[in-house]
């Protein structure tokens, strides 16, 4: 029996399904942030071999933006299937496919011992990743939110975008141990291996217990109604003596179909708040390590080490930042993240500058913090753009194309300006101009916070915050009514 969205859930169902997600995503985001460490670091010397630094880097950020150009397909193909059989088995198979590619990198050969055999060993495994976790985010964000309710959605569903500077805490984390405990000659001959053959011991953990979870009872419903409206058709084209016309009256549209038919306008706004969040993380986690190390020469583990301050800080604020859109709205929260980025990509070079340890973590730190204020709020906010039998299509699409014009191209393009202009101002304008694209983004979006996930369009939603947070609107009531179905399609193309 599904349960009405109505209905608060239990508080231990929530937190273990948060549990297992937030598990899950960070072992995730570990595997794909440790590659993006490592191309900073080591892969442009292992796989990439340059007289000039910068070229190799260069080189090693190619392969990893190979990674976001297979996101997209994963998302298609997850998605497709999330929607048709279910977010939990899904999410089991992106961690083990993700983690397997992961382990297998930690035992690759060197371009040393065989070649350009090993960089393209390398390439093909890092599309392994990027398609694991095209299909990972969506489903970990939207069993979380079909699981949370309406009232405190935003909060419940931003503890999986944690995962991702928990993943990078981590993954940041080990890098800098080794970093300190050997030389480099050790680091480069063999400790670079050790954190990617630990990812196997982490996946057994994350499956034992990703496999806990419980599926969406909001998916269940949805498939139920399905599958009660395709019985009832077909009852209705027996009854009309139509032989085989009830194959005919249950085909549907794949998922995805329906959502480049119907939704494509919520996939561009999608992309769009996805935009400035996603060139800002990678150029404040991945390039960074760059410029520090390269551009200013100074010790791998004064940027690693700033890096995981400024995760660590990240990690607590963002279900902080969730929990408020879920008082102020979604959109509201993601505009202070998103205008205070404009302005700290000029602060945050010129503090990086001053080769102060603790003025560059103080840089690193801010910057995560205005990029938590949008991606706190992004789970749910994605989320409620789209119906529950093509959201996971939907979620997933938007959120990985974003992801190919975002943070695929932000390590590259930041690595070509500061090699092409040897200055930091144009990374700060290119960073200012993306979070700009947020920024408008955002302000034509339609708010969506409150959204009934179990109903169709944006009937459900609240644009201004209610005093009392615990209150359901009635349904039916003058509220409830007011500006839902063209307005909101007018607003966000429903």
């Amino acid at each position: 029996m599904s349960v009405p969205s109505s209905t608060p859930p239990r508080r231990a169902n929530i937190s273990r399904i948060v549990a297992a997600s937030l598990v899950g995503t960070t072992i995730e985001w570990y595997d794909f942030f440790l590659y993006g460490s490592a191309a900073a670091l080591v892969f442009n010397t292992l796989f990439f071999p340059s007289s000039d630094p910068l070229v190799g880097t260069l080189l090693a950020f190619l392969t990893y933006a190979v990674g976001f150009a297979a996101r997209p397909l994963g998302g298609i193909v997850f998605g497709h299937y999330g929607d048709k059989i279910g977010r939990k088995k899904l999410l089991v198979f992106s961690l083990l496919l993700m983690g397997g590619a992961t382990f297998a990198m930690g035992l690759l050969p060197t371009h040393a011992t065989i070649g350009v055999g090993a960089p393209i060993l390398l390439t093909v495994l890092r599309l392994v990743q990027g398609f694991a976790l095209g299909g990972e985010w969506g489903g970990a964000i939207l069993i979380v939110s079909e699981h949370g309710g309406d009232k405190r959605r935003g909060f419940w569903a931003s503890w999986p975008q944690a995962g991702a500077p928990g993943g990078n805490l981590l993954a940041t984390g080990v890098l800098a141990l080794l970093a300190t405990v050997q030389s480099d000659e050790a680091f480069l001959a063999w400790g670079w291996r050790i954190p990617f053959l630990l990812s196997g011991v982490l996946v057994v953990i994350g499956l034992w217990i990703r496999i806990s979870v419980e599926e969406s009872p909001v998916f269940l419903e949805a498939q139920k109604k399905a599958a009660d409206e395709a019985a009832e058709a077909a009852r209705k084209a027996e009854t009309a003596g139509g032989a085989k016309s009830p194959v005919a009256a249950i085909t549907e549209e794949a998922p995805v179909v329906q959502v480049f038919r119907k939704s494509w306008r919520e996939v561009l706004v999608a992309i769009g708040t996805r935009f400035g969040e996603n060139v800002s993380y990678y150029i404040l986690t991945a390039f960074v390590l760059v410029y520090v190390t390269v551009h200013l020469e100074l010790p791998k583990s004064d940027a690693l080490n700033a890096v995981l301050i400024g995760s660590a800080v990240h990690f607590v604020t963002i279900p902080l930042w969730g929990a408020l859109s879920d008082r102020l709205g979604r959109r509201p929260v993601t505009q202070i993240g998103a205008i205070g980025m404009v302005g700290w990509a000029y602060a945050f070079f010129a503090l990086l500058d001053t080769e102060s340890f603790p003025v560059i973590a103080l840089a690193v730190t801010v910057g995560l913090l205005f990029h938590g204020a949008m991606y706190g709020p992004q789970a749910a906010f994605i989320s409620e753009m789209f119906d529950t039998k093509v959201r996971y299509s939907g979620a997933s699409m938007g959120s990985q194309l974003a992801s190919i014009i975002g943070g695929a191209l932000a390590p590259l393009i930041a690595v070509e300006l500061l090699k092409d202009y040897d200055s930091s101002v144009p990374v700060s304008i290119y960073l200012s101009a993306a979070a700009l694209v947020t920024v408008l983004t955002v302000w034509v979006a339609k708010e969506t916070r409150g959204r009934d996930l179990t109903k169709d369009g944006l009937v459900g939603s609240v644009v201004a915050p209610a005093v009392n947070t615990d209150a359901e609107p009635a349904q039916g009531s003058a509220a409830s009514r007011t500006g839902s179905g063209a307005k909101d399609s007018a607003r966000l193309g429903g």
